[in-house]
């Protein structure tokens, strides 16, 4: 009965919870109507209006909350049958939300909002049947001897295995092309690429049976605009045929640890538009068999875009010994905060050290290779193992399909299926016919053989990579038990990757980060030109503006994504093409970056004109100039000096976001009586200071204005600037610890010695103490009065002792990091202003400044604090010299003055790596990179540049 009691109030307060969260949603509902003016004579109607839409939102809610009561009821019946009768007391598994009515802290309390009850309502786990971290903790990350499977384990098997089911193989004839890496895009399709699809129109007609897979659409599109109709038709035929697939079909192959996000939807997209719009198909598996480890953020665009299935090769090969020991190499890829399995995707993990013909058919390399026909005595490449190929005849094919067959299945021993996957092909295959010829005459011999001989229980044949996952798929129906499939669920990433020994494949996560800077900044500039080109081109169709509507702005724009879905290629954003390739992806960056300033100028040039028309009549060779210029692809950008005088100059601000934003814009002006009004002629706040020529010389040309701008979503706004005797700017005034400036100019400037004080900077919010090297070391938060510690530390390390060294793919340290040690106290500038103050100090080889901005309007906004290093070599470093940043901690509040809990963020630097060096045995490239990670986190912002 007290049971039954509790179950009854327990159910009252959940329908009183549900009527109350009802009413507020509606409540709600209306204040987020958007206002309009009211006019005269409209007020009925628009009363009853807004009625019906009341009505029909409490229909809607009321809909949702009679199934949320539903299974809440059913779950209570269900809990009541499997509860004894009798005083027990439980928590339960639900936490009290903010709204909800507080109950008798015995009772249970529960959160009514709708979307979190149907997210909480979703069948499955959190669990997963493998994560990657606790298989990391598994892993001794030893690397024995395994046979001729080095990096594996001798497999073996009874024959009469295939008795009952036999054996199906899929032969994937592929050829695998970089859009530059040894040689630019350009000239991997002048001379090889176009080739491949020239021999591929021919070769495949020859025979129906035989069939070929393609994924990077950059070049397809190239050679598409090169080529007749009815070359064009017979690929459609192919495609429709079944014997041509298109996997993934993205701009490219990219990687899957450099790229944002926002770049690797872009380069999709373009591939798929493409493909819709020339070829009328949509990919349907995902082929991944180069990027240098691979993410679950991939898996989830992927998947998002329509996919059911993909494939991944380059994971560390101590996991992958670990999969095989224990068949999990094909898993649905789940997200980590998925609780259900809306986020699953098939995987497929290549087992073997690469993609190669030797690596792919079975476990001995060895073997492999003697299947390998480009490889055939008298041609150009050889097989590394000492054993040639030999072209099929009826005098040697029994000896050699059995030979081949055996490897297939040792292969498939490694799977819980018995079908079995075998890509064909390398690098830049199938250029020549000959290889065409060759490859494809030789494994049909050998197919005929296999399938006429019933012993053998193999059916083998040519396919694409959708062709083995649709037997796959049809062998997982058959034998699947309560409809739970045999595959594993997974859960994680593969990073870091390793192909042999202790060789980490991370140095790639920071080389030429130069260009790594330049992706973003395009990408930054793409967004922008693309909504500001949208509204312009509306406003263009409206008033008719010949000028803007005949310009050649779309075709730059498609050119822009284009050129940013080139670099995300894995030999591209990751920094290991060769110097001559990293140019050519430069070039082709900053020519799309200059186009674009230019569409973002014109575009919001017609946006701000109040006579549209009159757009026709200007000129735009210096109207509406980027703050920052930058005269070659190789060059720093530098900031635009705005020359003053008494006519004003107007200056544009854009908000490219669709959120509020309130931000310190900062530019160079040529007059230190510089003034700055808005667009109605309003005087604006300034602060002005120094540009710095040198760490103690000030220009004496320049002067940097800071004014702070509340912006609208996808909003402009106008200010002017101008000279003015009147002007009265707010000048930043500088401390100087060690060092001192010759000439001060109009600034206050003091210089220290070093002293016993600490140096500290502070806002309405935080107070930040540096010890005397300019160093971070502690926060406190002036709200709760609690001290943080912060530790900016560097730290460098030496380069091993072995051959192998550091280069654009490893990172090959000598042992733990060694501490960066100063001899002398580095001199130290200190800033401060009305808007933001900071502090910089000069070390040997870095630079390193924390900004702390000081404005009370920035009430909940995402940036507090500011911290950024410029790593600077004054002098030339020992080559076996790495400099590092090390457990750089910073805490950085988010500003608001709302009575909540701080909670302690801990962002940790990246690695620096500066050193010359070379990987044997794989992409090769001397390079020096030299530059650090950039990470975000939701309350600040620390950039290494």
């Amino acid at each position: 009965m007290k049971l039954s009691r509790q179950f009854t109030v327990f159910g009252s307060a959940i329908f009183c919870v549900v009527i109350f969260s009802l009413y507020l949603m509606l409540d709600r509902g209306h204040l987020d109507y958007p206002k309009s003016p009211r006019r005269e004579g409209s007020f009925p109607q628009g009363q009853l209006s807004m009625l019906q839409e009341k009505i029909d939102h409490l229909e809607r809610l009321l809909a949702e909350n009679n199934e949320i009561i539903s299974n809440i009821r059913d779950s209570v019946i269900n809990l009541s049958e499997s509860v004894e009768d009798g005083p027990k007391s439980s928590q339960g598994n639900f936490s009290q939300g903010a709204g909800a009515p507080l109950l008798p802290s015995k009772q249970l309390s529960l959160v009514v909002d709708p979307e979190d009850c149907s997210f909480a309502l979703q069948s499955g786990s959190r669990n997963s049947d493998v994560q990657m971290l606790d298989v990391y903790s598994l892993i001794p990350f030893d690397n024995p001897d395994g046979g001729v499977w080095k990096q594996g384990f001798d497999i073996s098997y009874l024959f009469n295995e295939w008795d009952s089911k036999p054996l199906q193989v899929f032969v994937v004839p592929h050829s695998h092309n970089d859009p530059g890496w040894l040689k630019t895009f350009d000239d991997y399709f002048r001379e090889m690429t176009q080739y491949i699809f020239n021999n591929m129109v021919i070769k495949l007609k020859e025979d129906s049976r035989r069939k070929f897979m393609w994924s990077e659409i950059s070049y397809l599109s190239k050679w598409w605009d090169t080529i007749d109709k009815p070359k064009k038709d017979a690929v459609k035929s192919l495609l429709q045929n079944g014997q041509f697939e298109i996997v993934t079909g993205g701009w490219v192959m990219p990687d899957e640890a450099a790229p944002h996000y926002f770049a690797l939807i872009d380069q999709l997209i373009e591939g798929h538009q493409w493909l819709e719009k020339n070829l009328g198909v949509k990919p349907r598996s995902g082929w991944s068999i180069d990027p240098f480890g691979h993410s679950p953020t991939m898996a989830y665009l992927l998947k998002r875009a329509g996919f059911s299935h993909m494939l991944i090769q380059r994971v560390h090969y101590a996991v992958k010994k670990h999969f095989a020991l224990h068949k999990t190499l094909e898993f649905f890829w789940r997200q980590n905060w998925d609780l259900g399995s809306g986020t699953d995707i098939f995987c497929h993990m290549m087992p073997f050290y690469s993609y190669d013909i030797p690596h792919t058919c079975g476990p001995d390399p060895k073997i492999c290779c003697q299947f390998d026909f480009k490889r055939l005595p008298g041609g150009r490449f050889g097989c590394p193992w000492g054993v040639p190929p030999e072209t099929i005849h009826l005098g040697n094919v029994q000896k050699r399909a059995e030979m081949l067959l055996d490897q297939y299945r040792k292969k498939s021993k490694l799977f819980r299926t018995t079908v079995v996957l075998a890509p064909l092909g390398d690098d830049f295959r199938y250029c020549e016919r000959i290889e065409w010829d060759h490859q494809y005459k030789n494994y049909q011999l050998l197919f005929d053989y296999m399938n006429s001989h019933p012993e053998y229980n193999v059916k083998i044949q040519f396919g694409t990579l959708s062709d083995y996952f649709d037997a796959l798929d049809k062998e997982d129906v058959t034998i699947r038990k309560n409809s739970q499939s045999m595959f594993p669920v997974l859960s994680g990433d593969f990073f870091t990757y390793a192909d042999r020994d202790d060789h980490y494949w991370s140095g790639y996560f920071t080389s030429r980060p130069f260009y790594k800077r330049m992706d973003r900044i395009l990408e930054s500039h793409l967004r922008a030109a693309e909504i500001l080109y949208y509204f312009a081109l509306k406003q263009a169709q409206k008033y008719k503006i010949s000028k803007f509507l005949s310009s050649s702005h779309y075709m730059a724009l498609t050119e822009a994504r284009r050129n940013l879905g080139l670099f995300q290629h894995h030999d591209a954003i990751t920094g290991t093409a060769k110097d001559w390739v990293v140019v050519d992806y430069g070039t082709r960056l900053f020519h799309s970056l200059t186009n674009l300033k230019k569409i973002i100028g014109y575009s919001a040039l017609l946006l701000i004109l109040k006579d549209k028309n009159s757009y026709n009549s200007y000129s735009f060779d210096n109207l509406l100039d980027m703050d920052l210029k930058q005269n070659s692809q190789g060059s720093l950008p530098q900031k635009t000096v705005i020359m003053l005088s008494a006519e004003p100059r107007y200056l544009v601000v854009c908000n490219p976001s669709e959120q509020d934003r309130i931000s310190v814009v900062s530019v160079y002006v040529s007059s230190p009586t510089a003034q700055v009004s808005s667009a109605s002629g309003k005087p604006v706040e300034i602060q002005m200071s120094a540009v710095w020529n040198t760490a103690s010389t000030i220009s004496q040309t320049a002067y940097e204005i800071s004014f702070l701008v509340q912006m609208p979503p996808l909003g402009l706004k106008v200010y002017r600037i101008l000279e003015s005797a009147s002007s009265d700017p707010h000048l930043a005034e500088y401390v100087l610890h060690n060092g001192n400036v010759k000439d001060k100019g109009i600034f206050n400037m003091k210089n220290v010695k070093s002293t016993e004080e600490d140096i500290t900077l502070e806002n309405s919010f935080v107070k930040l103490r540096f010890d005397q090297s300019g160093l971070l070391e502690e926060m406190i938060n002036k709200e709760d009065s609690k001290h943080h510690e912060v530790k900016v530390q560097f730290s460098w390390y030496g380069t091993t002792s072995k051959k192998d060294k550091s280069g654009a793919y490893l990172f090959l340290p000598d042992g733990e990091a060694k501490p960066y040690v100063y001899t002398t106290l580095p001199f130290v500038r200190v800033q401060r202003g009305r808007f933001y103050s900071d502090v910089t100090c000069f070390l040997e080889h870095v630079t390193h400044r924390v900004r702390l901005y000081n404005i009370q309007e920035l009430i909940g906004e995402s940036f507090a604090c500011y911290i950024s290093s410029a790593f600077i070599s004054s002098q030339p470093l020992h080559p076996s010299v790495e400099l590092h940043a090390l457990r750089s901690k910073c805490f950085l509040p988010s500003g608001s003055v709302k009575k909540k809990k701080k909670k302690e963020k801990k962002v940790n630097s990246g690695t620096v790596n500066m050193k010359n060096g070379e990987d044997r045995n794989r992409k090769k490239e001397n390079v020096c990179h030299f530059g650090s990670s950039i990470q975000y986190k939701k309350s600040g912002a620390i950039n290494f540049y």
